[in-house]
């Protein structure tokens, strides 16, 4: 197979210590390794490395795994705009002409793109391809536009120009120039889709997944104890230590954080994760990790957080009790919103 991996099943007596990803901001850490073993699958997808882990008495996890990871291929297929025929590609071609019917996994991932858009004053947005277009993110290269360039981006874009019809499952932009890009919030969307095709047709109800290890989901426990499965958050800049851990039972964990895609400017080194409210990169923030009940939803809201800050993240979580917020700073201490004291463990960052 020459663009993804599987690996067959193996006893990982460090399963639950292992590392997701030599680069990533999350990592799994040891916990009474010997007490359960499991089956470890990786896929290639979305431009980065997607792994699983299975208890290992899960019936045929190789059978299970392969059959959700195929379910990504195809779930790519649908969102990224980065291959012309796909549904994306194909609604940003036509909806600034018509109104789109789209599939209904789609249709609510807009709408809930919408609500975080709402609910965040406009600090989520995945109406700004366009933007994204402007400074190089897309395909390249990067730079910094012009301030008129940047204006006009911003004028083409957000989701005040996007018309979700729901009667009718469709979708319409209401000015040339809108162009969706759900970089921000598919990965987490695939690991919700995929875990739940794992418990319908699979009848799996313990396992963790991660996209690139910033978007991980979990189900059920690691040991069958309640405590759920232990993740630990990266320091954004040093990939050997450790910001905080926590424990994910039917949960979701996003992380964001400029670490690797930017480019320097005057002097100033800046991210890829730009403010749609002033076209910008967004800056304060080093990074962000949101505890949300599903994937999407936490890799929506660590990026509106990254780009809102601590006052965002503070009265967010104070109105939604089922999310949870670790932020550092670039200038201040690591802080926490929405976690009960038995969800986390804080390590001494550097």
């Amino acid at each position: 197979m020459d663009r993804r991996h599987f690996l067959q099943p193996q006893h990982l007596a460090e399963a639950a210590g292992h590392v997701l990803g030599a680069a990533s901001e999350l990592a799994v850490p040891p916990d009474d390794p010997g007490e359960r073993a499991f089956v470890r699958l990786g896929w290639r997808a979305m431009a980065t490395a997607f792994e699983m882990l299975l208890p290992m008495d899960t019936p045929d996890a190789v059978g299970a795994g392969r059959e959700a990871f195929e379910f990504l291929d195809t779930l790519e297929d649908q969102l990224t705009v980065y291959r012309d025929h796909s549904e994306v590609s194909r609604l940003n071609r036509q909806a600034p002409l018509q109104s789109v019917r789209v599939e209904a996994g789609l249709f609510l991932l807009l709408d809930l793109a919408r609500r975080v858009h709402a609910e965040t004053g406009g600090a989520y947005d995945v109406a700004i391809g366009s933007l994204l277009e402007a400074w190089g993110f897309f395909r390249g290269p990067r730079r910094v536009p012009s301030d008129e360039e940047r204006r006009a981006a911003l004028a083409r874009g957000g989701m005040a120009q996007v018309s979700l019809d729901p009667e009718r499952r469709a979708v319409r932009y209401l000015r040339h120039g809108v162009k969706i890009n759900l970089g921000s919030i598919g990965k987490g969307y695939a690991l919700d889709r995929m875990a739940d095709r794992l418990a319908v047709s699979r009848g799996v109800r313990s396992v963790l997944i991660h996209g690139g290890s910033s978007s991980v989901v979990a189900r059920g426990a690691a040991h069958g104890d309640g405590r759920g499965w232990a993740v630990r958050i990266r320091h954004p800049l040093d990939t050997s230590a450790h910001l905080a851990e926590v424990r994910l039972r039917d949960q979701a964990l996003g992380t964001s954080a400029a670490t690797f895609q930017h480019l320097e400017h005057q002097g100033r080194r800046l991210g890829h994760i730009l403010d749609p409210r002033t076209g910008w990169p967004a800056s304060g923030i080093a990074s962000v990790s949101v505890v949300a009940p599903s994937a999407a939803v936490a890799d929506a809201l660590s990026t509106a957080f990254y780009v809102g800050g601590v006052d965002l993240a503070r009265a967010y979580c104070a109105a939604h009790p089922e999310i949870g917020a670790i932020l550092l700073p670039e200038a201040g201490p690591l802080t926490v919103f929405g976690l009960g004291p038995d969800a986390y463990t804080l390590i001494s960052p550097l």
